[in-house]
């Protein structure tokens, strides 16, 4: 979330990067991620994703809110993710790289921060939203040290392995009808029945909730069947395999090197357009209707289509830079991404204020299209409000927070 971006340095112990040190399409990217991070997460902060389809359907919306669904599995449903998956592995290479020159041990300093993040995910997980991503992040990011000896040719093997491995394990599940998540899918509608969330009301809860109580009684459950949908998704192995395959770009220094790899950015973009879109097509139908060629044809999908036109948008995105430089709009994706963890945690912050029945309670009534442009507007709020934050201030306030507990003293956060 928060990667270091450094360019030199000289001094002997481990130490936050400077401002003027950064890669500010680093940050464009990273802010870009945010972007659809707030569209793919708003419809389950609103509970539109919980509502039946029945209930879906009544709503005055329902046919735009089809056509907005489809939409989301077209063009943002895991491709976001996976941006924000490789911009962590990058970001580890330029930590370890960083410290190394400044004679630090970087793995310990590795290691503080993925240990803060783990803390910063799990509070995150059990207090404010079953949704979290950031514990897996670090529990992943721990084992990114394992390929630290391994060649270029090895790092990008590992990575394809390790992305098209959920092909096989879901081949094997549904072959032989396994249910490798059931413990967990049992344990959430224990603590369903536990605390009284039916499965009629399981979209309403959170709205009818009028005292946090509800809401961590919702969480409880919600982190059970937040690990079924990590297992059911083979999720670590694609976390960690973009977080090799980031590990191999940072390395390389690649996003220094734009003019240099222009032919092979180009490439990038034509497998996205060629591959990843049309098949993108195909997985999005496969979504809205329930996967009906099956799980392993699913899964094969997705791999097929998500990752070639996430990685893409990210050849886009740079070919943009090489073309125009830097521009407002580059700008203005980089003040979120600079400050990408507290954008993060804002969003979460921002969903329980405006759809949980605690804030203003509009979840669970209105239509995914509106869903989206509040998503949209909240994404701009947090723009606005991280260029005007660091216009002031170094870091994002989480930001700051997590350096210090990294490298263990008081950092300024004023200019």
């Amino acid at each position: 979330m928060d990667n270091g971006q450094h360019t030199n340095g000289t001094s002997s112990q481990g130490s936050p990067v400077a401002v003027n040190q950064r890669y500010i399409i680093l940050d464009a990217l990273r802010g870009f991620a945010l972007l659809g991070i707030v569209l793919a997460n708003f419809p389950e902060f609103s509970l539109w994703t919980f509502l039946s389809e029945e209930a879906q359907a009544a709503l005055p919306t329902a046919s735009i809110d089809r056509g907005c669904h489809w939409l989301l599995y077209l063009l943002v449903d895991g491709k976001f993710y996976t941006l924000f998956s490789l911009l962590f592995g990058m970001g580890f290479s330029i930590i370890i790289a960083n410290a190394e020159k400044r004679g630090a041990n970087g793995f310990r300093i590795f290691y503080r921060r993925m240990t803060v993040l783990l803390l910063i995910g799990l509070v995150h997980l059990l207090f404010l939203w079953s949704g979290d991503i950031l514990a897996l992040y670090a529990l992943m990011g721990m084992l990114l040290p394992l390929f630290r000896r391994c060649s270029n040719r090895a790092l990008l093997a590992w990575a394809a392995v390790l992305l098209l491995v959920p092909v096989g394990v879901d081949a094997v599940v549904e072959g032989f009808g396994l249910y490798p998540s059931a413990w967990f899918g049992e344990r959430m509608w224990h603590y369903c029945g536990v605390f009284g969330i039916s499965e009629e009301r399981y979209a309403y809860w959170l709205q009818e909730q009028t005292s946090y109580v509800g809401v961590l009684q919702f969480l409880v459950q919600g982190a059970f069947e937040r690990m079924t949908e990590f297992i059911d998704g083979n999720r670590y192995f694609k976390v960690l395999g973009l977080f090799v395959l980031g590990f191999y770009v940072g390395r390389n220094r690649l996003y220094a090197r734009l003019e240099e790899i222009r032919p092979m950015l180009r490439r990038v973009l034509a497998v996205g357009l060629v591959c990843g879109l049309p098949l993108s097509f195909i997985y999005a139908h496969s979504c809205m209707e329930h996967r009906p060629w099956g799980l392993t044809i699913h899964t094969l999908l997705y791999t097929l289509s998500v990752f070639p036109l996430a990685f893409g948008y990210v050849a886009a995105i740079a070919l943009a830079y090489l073309r125009w430089g830097e521009t407002s709009l580059t700008r203005f994706f980089a003040a979120p991404g600079r400050m990408a963890l507290s954008c993060y945690i804002g969003q979460t912050l921002l969903g329980m204020l405006l759809f949980y029945g605690i804030g203003f309670g509009l979840g669970a009534y209105i239509g995914l299209g509106h869903v989206l442009l509040i998503a949209l507007g909240v994404y701009i709020f947090e723009a606005i409000v991280a260029r005007l934050w660091l216009s002031r201030f170094q870091y994002g306030l989480l930001e700051w927070v997590w350096r210090m507990l990294t490298y263990g003293r008081y950092l300024k956060i004023g200019k």
